[in-house]
């Protein structure tokens, strides 16, 4: 069914599933989850477990899944992942759906997750459907204003084709960027994510998938939300001590 709601707050079940005393057994979850992925567990069938073992429902295993990574794929990733500073005089792409997302939930109260590889994710999986709502124009704001004190000489967003709707917020972009000065550009693909994975140029996502293979990377969603959002629901499933934070 296509979201309609005005903003990307909390999910109804959020405030119990998310709950102070729900939170001791989550990062269990997710300690749990990322040592039987460093064994070469398949994703799968350990999430099932680990899931089953803790009695978890449908939207805590979602936030577990995205929370943990194996010690191998945390190492890897901080390995490629640039800081803010080293935006001056380059050129970014962003994976636009990953980013705007979570950014926007960040904004309406939604939960965002910090993930072991200490990127910043939603817990709803994007569908078929984006719906523009009250958090969106914000959202591509606050990501501009960081980005043109950076000194990013240019910004490319990447988004679906196939997702209804990308071509109104395509416009809606450039629309932002033409008022503002920034220098951005929009692509409608049919999928970013080969796109991404094979850039040289530094890049914004928190796609593990893309995460594993891309040459160089920024993190993006979290630097904004830390800045720009200090009010932010951030749920911290991972141990203090395993998370790769920074930006």
């Amino acid at each position: 069914m296509p979201d309609t709601r005005s903003n990307r707050g909390p999910h109804p079940k959020d405030e119990r599933c998310f709950a102070d005393d729900e939170v001791p057994k989550l990062r269990r979850a997710v300690d749990e989850l990322s040592w039987l992925l460093t064994r070469g567990y398949p994703p799968k069938a350990a999430l099932t477990l680990v899931g089953n073992r803790h009695a978890l429902v449908d939207r805590q295993r979602k936030a577990v899944q995205r929370c943990a990574a194996s010690d191998q794929a945390v190492i890897d990733r901080v390995s490629r992942r640039r800081e803010p500073a080293q935006l001056s005089g380059r050129e970014l792409r962003i994976d636009g759906y990953n980013v705007l997302l979570t950014i926007e939930a960040a904004i309406s109260g939604g939960v965002v997750l910090e993930a072991r590889d200490g990127t910043f994710r939603d817990v709803a999986a994007m569908s078929r459907h984006y719906k523009r709502v009250a958090s969106t124009a914000p959202a591509l704001h606050r990501v501009g204003e960081l980005l043109e004190g950076a000194g990013a000489c240019s910004v490319l967003w990447l988004f679906d084709r196939p997702i209804s709707n990308s071509g109104r917020l395509a416009r809606l972009i450039h629309l932002t960027a033409a008022d503002q000065g920034w220098p951005w550009r929009v692509e409608l693909v049919a999928n970013p994510d080969p796109l991404l994975r094979a850039s040289e140029e530094l890049i914004a996502t928190a796609d593990s998938g893309i995460l594993d293979r891309c040459a160089q990377w920024v993190n993006l969603a979290r630097w904004v939300v830390e800045t720009a959002v200090p009010d932010a629901w951030v749920l911290r499933l991972a141990n203090g001590s395993e998370v790769a934070s920074g930006c």
